[in-house]
């Protein structure tokens, strides 16, 4: 590890990915990390799927370190792709789990795709991408398994160089996520008794438009939990309005690093939750609990 991967942390981090999506570490890693650092506690929140909260919850008993089971849902409102941070909900929902189900079957299909239009300019096959999944069909699979992918032919020399160029959202090869809505997401995840929080909403870098004031109105009046604010994508001035809507809308104020291991620069516990924020989303919550609790 680095000096920076071992510098100390405070709060909760409630946006960590493991190797069931797009990060480079188990569940039991990530949560060994997080009590190194000195957090809180953390949640992981995998992209479209909870295969990996039993790993996390048997790492987070064995060691005492509290954890919130969630899941990053991709959805769409309009023309902005919006990721969606599920905490604290029942896994056996039928609701949720069909919705997840489509979902993971849509990004595979897409993924392939894209495989299929990237192979012809660039050596890479299919089955390059598969072995680059960590969790075989457990694992949530999409641009970042084609970006190491793309690393190991030697095109790039690591994932965010890809995310730059073959893997862009600008790119030639690139196909949206097929998504469900933000209002199916969040009646879902009501349904299944958890709680809503926007990710990074402000994230100019990702998204060439954002959710306006009123979309955000419209998801806080079907029953949204919050805003995942302080996130390094959400630039300042985001913050400010950010700030001001979840004020206004009483919506609860997050933080997380989006974490993925080796997958991104974004450092375990650089942006956080306060214990008080993380005790109310507990409160909310009728699905799933908290492991190793200490509220």
């Amino acid at each position: 590890m680095t000096h920076e991967d071992t510098a100390k942390a405070s709060g909760w981090d409630l946006h960590c990915h493991t190797v069931f999506s797009d990060g480079t570490v188990t569940p039991r890693g990530m949560v060994e990390q997080a009590q190194q650092l000195g957090l809180e506690g953390l949640a992981i929140t995998d992209h479209d799927t909870n295969a990996g909260w039993d790993e996390a919850r048997q790492a987070a008993k064995a060691l005492g370190m509290p954890l919130l089971p969630g899941t990053e849902i991709t959805a769409q409102d309009g023309r902005v792709s919006v990721h969606m941070l599920a905490y604290l909900y029942d896994p056996e929902d039928p609701v949720i789990a069909g919705l997840f189900v489509k979902t993971r079957e849509a990004r595979l299909t897409r993924t392939r795709t894209m495989v299929e239009r990237i192979s012809r300019d660039y050596p890479i096959t299919w089955q390059d991408v598969l072995d680059q999944v960590k969790e075989g069909s457990k694992t949530t699979v999409g641009r970042p398994h084609i970006a190491d992918a793309l690393v190991k032919a030697g095109v790039y020399a690591d994932r965010s160089q890809a995310f730059a160029g073959v893997c862009s959202s600008g790119s030639a090869y690139y196909l949206p996520t097929p998504s469900p809505t933000t209002h199916q997401v969040l009646a879902a995840v009501n349904h299944a008794g958890g709680v809503l929080v926007i990710a990074h909403p402000g994230a100019v870098s990702r998204n060439p438009v954002l959710l306006s004031d009123r979309q955000i109105a419209a998801l806080a009046r079907e029953g949204l939990g919050g805003l995942e604010v302080w996130h390094r994508d959400n630039p300042p001035e985001q913050r400010r309005r950010l700030l001001a809507l979840a004020q206004r809308w009483g919506l609860l104020v997050t933080g997380g690093s989006d974490w993925h291991g080796q997958g991104k620069p974004n450092r375990m516990g650089e942006n956080s939750t306060s214990g008080d924020v993380v005790a109310r989303i507990v409160a909310r919550a009728r699905g799933s609990r908290p492991v190793a609790w200490k509220g």
